[in-house]
């Protein structure tokens, strides 16, 4: 990936903007694709009112981004997420079958590569655990197949991010998702308190910035290990770690794009990305990072005002 935010991305960004000018019932009628209510990242409490303060506004306008542009739609412009598969199965690795189509009802088979890939596919328990980031593979009529590995009991959100090559989405990066249920006890975990660093593997992941929701902030994480910055971080994906996020409640979807340029196997100890989300409350991050082959997987939850 380019060191500079690319164009159709600084696009994506303007449309995004615009979109908060949507009204809120329009954001309510989003289609979550899998027959199961959305949870809601909101309490009605928040909901503006013809008196209301400036602060609430400004939660107003983030959930109606996150419903827009965060994935938590099978449906957007047109482009559809589609599969038949409403659960997997408990303790043992899946095979989740899937197509997306496009405007004209038809499978999409034309994707531009982004960060190495034609398609980035995600899983998340509703408690923000269970996290796999998988790149699925593509059947000539355009149907998907992502292995996913033995998902927990619960209820899960499988998000696929795309951009079309070609048809009247081509150069838009689109996220949907759909939700499928895993049968069993699902023994949920409390999501971890705030915090500025996590431990992985032996690596220390270090995070600074200052977000606040709705507003484009750089994000600063820093790796090292025994104390010690790290400079030999390997490139995964055209870059030298992958950021992920999701917001608690609704399991909002985020990707934060990296910014450091990348030249050969010494990147760190410090990276930076350019964030911007949409909604006040926790955000899970997951900072995907590579080292002498090996992929790590660091942790943590991020605090936006």
């Amino acid at each position: 990936m380019s060191s500079n935010l690319p164009s159709r991305r600084r696009t994506l960004l303007a449309a995004g903007a615009a979109a908060l000018s949507l009204t809120l019932s329009a954001c309510a009628s989003t289609n979550t694709g899998s027959g199961m209510p959305a949870m809601s990242g909101m309490p009605a409490s928040t909901m503006p009112t013809a008196t209301a303060p400036p602060s609430a506004t400004a939660s107003m306008a983030g959930m109606a981004a996150m419903a827009g542009g965060t994935g938590l739609a099978s449906s957007s412009n047109g482009y559809t997420f589609a599969s038949a598969t409403a659960a997997l199965p408990a303790g043992q690795p899946a095979g989740y079958r899937f197509t997306i189509t496009g405007p004209d009802g038809k499978p999409v088979t034309d994707y531009t590569v982004d960060q190495t890939k034609k398609l980035h596919f995600y899983a998340i328990r509703s408690d923000l655990t269970g996290f796999q980031h998988v790149h699925p593979t593509m059947a000539a009529d355009g149907t998907w197949t992502a292995q996913l590995a033995a998902p927990a009991p619960g209820d899960w959100r499988l998000f696929a991010a795309f951009t079309p090559a070609t048809g009247a989405g081509k150069g838009t990066d689109v996220v949907l998702s759909r939700t499928v249920t895993v049968p069993g006890m699902a023994n949920t975990a409390a999501l971890p308190p705030a915090a500025t660093s996590t431990t992985v593997d032996g690596y220390t992941a270090t995070v600074s910035g200052d977000l606040m929701a709705g507003m484009a902030h750089p994000l600063t994480v820093t790796i090292s290990r025994d104390g010690k910055p790290v400079t030999d971080l390997q490139p995964y994906l055209d870059t030298y770690a992958h950021l992920t996020a999701f917001h608690e409640g609704d399991q909002a979807f985020a990707h934060l794009h990296p910014t450091t340029a990348v030249s050969g196997d010494h990147g760190g100890p410090t990276l930076t990305f350019h964030a911007e989300l949409p909604a006040s409350g926790n955000w899970r991050l997951f900072l995907q990072f590579q080292t002498v082959g090996t992929l790590h997987t660091a942790q943590l939850t991020l605090h936006v005002s």
